[in-house]
């Protein structure tokens, strides 16, 4: 029989039916906990995964945080590895109380913890973290022009600009084919309009064809672009084709780069970043590593009065009653429970479920149901109450602890907190996702010291070692705070050095294509 491993095994809360595997336990590892009688793996279980502490009836509520995270679908007995096997979905209501758990997280003084960083000032007082030049296009026929036009601007053709961290194409691939005022046409309007708007472009061209439904002017027309923004449109019709089209806009761009390189960088109050809380590739850590201890951190900037936003509303369900709890209004409670009404409706009228998520990959990390991945996503948002609900790529105006609409797939959901005004992004990986999101900065959080190591090229911080017992929750998650102020104020990111994240731009596309 395989020897005593009692420390093999992470317990999250006394009330739970299972534990978190913290190695690969062979079949028969002793498990002995305060409480509980010892006991014998009657399986192989593999790290990350879930071993039964308690019994379980078939049908019985299987608790894990806590919370439910699906019911038994077989008996479950001390031991068991409890996944897809013999637990399942959890259809039971949940109970929605609307302000009942608000929290105002305090910063902590007498640290060292940075207040300021350095960046990019506009002048109608927004902040942002990089000075990019983004070729923007209305319509996806415009798409191989702008990327043309962005690809004659290389680093190498850079270098004499310190100041413009690029030159890059958004394209897409709609535009046209949809009604402009149908919620898709208007979901991928704002989108745009919210990228042309963003603080972390410093100059921008705005490319169409000419004859499309999402016309280049729109995504200008009462934008109220700051002053000092630097702004051309053009036509590929108007102007004669693809060639003279990009000679023309790569012309127009060499006359924006000594301006837009004008800019410097200069102390600004943390008050004014915008963090986007993401999440993709997750496994049976996530919840218990990275996730929480960013959770941390999004509560440290709100506590200095930033903004943080949780997205991906597939993978707050189940979980939604933790947030309306914390709602500041029963309106914006409310405004959750909305969307995740809209989401079953638009679901079910694709013959699915919300319960199709998780992933193989998640599966393959531990995570059985959505109520499970869902108690874990919900993590990245810490504790500080929820000051409001956005549609997806809406304009982020509250300060604190705010929700964004968004799908689980992660460059669509990234793309609409890009779109909202994030500047900086947190996102946390299990099974080692490599997203980029330009003009934002992408801050990589490995959930567990395996993954990070075989993919350490990729990842910016180990939060495996929160499980390793060579680091806190709080420290990792101190961490992380002291990672985006400097990422805030030009530290290159992992996938920064490799470019990423032009190819990430993904708009939601819903709604009839004619």
């Amino acid at each position: 029989m395989p020897a005593d491993d009692t420390t093999a095994v992470l317990r999250l809360r006394t009330e739970d039916h299972v534990v978190v595997a913290t190695a690969d336990l062979p079949a028969g590892t002793v498990i002995a906990l305060d409480g509980l009688e010892p006991f014998r793996t009657t399986a192989a279980v593999q790290q990350g995964h879930k071993v039964a502490v308690r019994s379980v009836p078939e049908g019985g509520r299987v608790l894990k945080y806590g919370q439910s995270i699906g019911r038994a679908t077989a008996p479950i007995a001390p031991g068991d590895h409890v996944h897809s096997h013999n637990l399942g979905m959890d259809t039971g209501e949940r109970e929605h109380e609307f302000g009942t758990a608000r929290h105002r997280p305090t910063f902590p003084e007498g640290t060292d913890l940075p207040r300021t960083f350095l960046g990019y000032h506009r002048p109608d007082g927004r902040v942002g973290t990089r000075n990019y030049i983004g070729v923007i296009t209305s319509v996806n026929c415009s798409a191989s022009s702008a990327n043309m036009i962005a690809n004659q601007f290389a680093q190498a053709s850079l270098d004499s600009y310190d100041n413009v961290d690029g030159v890059m194409a958004i394209t897409h691939q709609s535009g046209c084919g949809l009604v402009p005022d149908s919620e898709g046409g208007q979901m991928l309007l704002r989108t745009l309009r919210g990228y042309a708007n963003h603080p972390n472009f410093g100059g921008l061209l705005v490319l169409g064809l000419g004859c499309e439904m999402i016309a280049v002017q729109s995504l200008l027309e009462g934008l109220g672009l700051p002053e000092g923004t630097y702004v051309e449109t053009m036509t590929i019709q108007d102007i004669g084709g693809v060639r003279a089209t990009v000679r023309a806009g790569a012309e127009k761009i060499r006359e924006m780069l000594p301006r837009v390189n004008e800019a410097r960088r200069e102390p600004a109050d943390v008050a004014h970043l915008t963090l986007g809380l993401n999440c993709g590739g997750s496994d049976g850590y996530s919840g218990i590593t990275a996730n929480p201890a960013l959770g941390h951190a999004s509560d440290l900037l709100v506590a200095a009065g930033g903004t943080s936003t949780l997205a991906e509303t597939p993978e707050v369900y189940g979980a939604e009653h933790l947030l309306t709890r914390r709602a500041v209004s029963p309106e914006v409670g409310q405004r959750l429970l909305g969307r995740i009404e809209w989401w079953k409706d638009y679901t079910a009228a694709g013959a699915g479920t919300l319960d199709n998520n998780p992933s193989p990959g998640n599966k393959a990390g531990g995570l059985t149901t959505i109520l499970e991945k869902s108690l874990g996503a919900v993590a990245k948002g810490g504790t500080a109450e929820l000051a409001g609900v956005y549609e997806y790529a809406e304009p982020i105006t509250a300060k604190g602890f705010t929700f964004m609409d968004t799908p689980g797939y992660d460059p669509v959901s990234v793309t609409g907190l890009v779109a909202g005004g994030a500047t900086v992004v947190c996102f946390t990986t299990g099974r080692g996702s490599v997203l980029g999101c330009k003009p934002t900065p992408s801050i990589k959080l490995a959930t567990n010291t395996q993954m990070y190591e075989r993919m350490r090229e990729d990842m910016d911080i180990n939060c495996g070692r929160i499980v390793d017992g060579t680091a806190t929750l709080a420290e990792v998650g101190e961490e992380i705070y002291r990672r985006i102020v400097a990422v805030a104020s030009g530290e290159t990111t992992v996938s920064e050095d490799l470019d990423l994240g032009q190819d990430e731009f993904i708009p939601w596309h819903v709604g009839a294509v004619t």
